[in-house]
């Protein structure tokens, strides 16, 4: 059977997934520190006899997008915005060290300093406990001070020191969590005193609106032509089968 219908049906499909990507990013326009994923297509040979030009489309995930998203103040003192580059080491579900560039932090009931998606905030040795305290304050080097109850505003007491780390970009991946790891399986980064974060702003997700709006109609419009792929196959086929009956 012709090759063609092969070619737009996995057309389809790969556009189908690179569609998931940019719904993905679209859908978290809004979430705090999100780094936003990249695709490209790209073309595999058809194998077995046929035309060299025949090639299947092929999406791949190349990467993250590591550009800075817009920070915004809140006044709020548990949210801390990374500086530059840079990231807040973090404990995934799984126990791995991790690494995210959200920061709105919060103390759960035990006094662990958490994400708002709830992962532990790692500091110099593990998780940052957080004692009962009037007011907290977090350094523009991570330090978490606070003022224990029942103590005068002066008597200021350094919890712990969130871990803040600054690996290259082409070393780190991202999970489907949507933290950031080491390619290598079992390494962690090292703490970096050149990454400073400030107090009382967040930053948000990198992900352009308009680009990735743009880019679905793109998709939507390459699904539609690789349909139409399918559908003229068949109607080749179809026109093959009535000449071989007419003759």
């Amino acid at each position: 059977m012709d090759k063609m219908i092969y070619i737009g049906m996995t057309g389809a499909r790969q556009t189908e997934v690179a569609q998931a990507i940019n719904a993905n990013n679209l859908a978290n326009v809004s979430t705090t520190g999100f780094r936003a994923d990249l695709h490209a297509f790209s073309n595999l040979a058809v194998d077995g006899p046929g035309v060299e030009s025949r090639v299947n489309a092929v999406v791949e995930r190349f990467g993250t997008d590591f550009s800075q998203g817009a920070v915004q103040n809140t006044g709020r003192d548990l949210d801390i915005a990374v500086q530059g580059d840079g990231f807040i080491a973090v404990q995934a579900p799984d126990g791995s060290e991790a690494y995210t560039r959200a920061g709105d932090l919060r103390v759960e009931a035990g006094g662990l300093l958490t994400t708002g998606a709830g992962h532990l905030v790692l500091g110099d040795g593990g998780p940052v406990a957080v004692p009962p305290n009037a007011s907290l304050l977090i350094g523009s080097d991570g330090t978490v001070t606070v003022q224990p109850l029942g103590q005068q505003p002066n008597a200021l007491s350094i919890v712990d020191r969130i871990k803040l780390v600054n690996p290259p970009s082409e070393e780190l991946v991202k999970g489907e969590d949507g933290l950031l790891r080491l390619r290598t399986d079992g390494e962690v980064a090292p703490a970096d005193a050149s990454v400073t974060v400030t107090s009382g702003a967040l930053e948000g997700s990198n992900v352009n609106v308009a680009k990735t709006l743009v880019n679905m109609i793109e998709l939507a419009r390459r699904y539609e032509m690789q349909v139409n792929v399918i559908k003229s196959s068949e109607e080749n086929a179809d026109a093959a089968a009535q000449m071989m009956r007419m003759s």
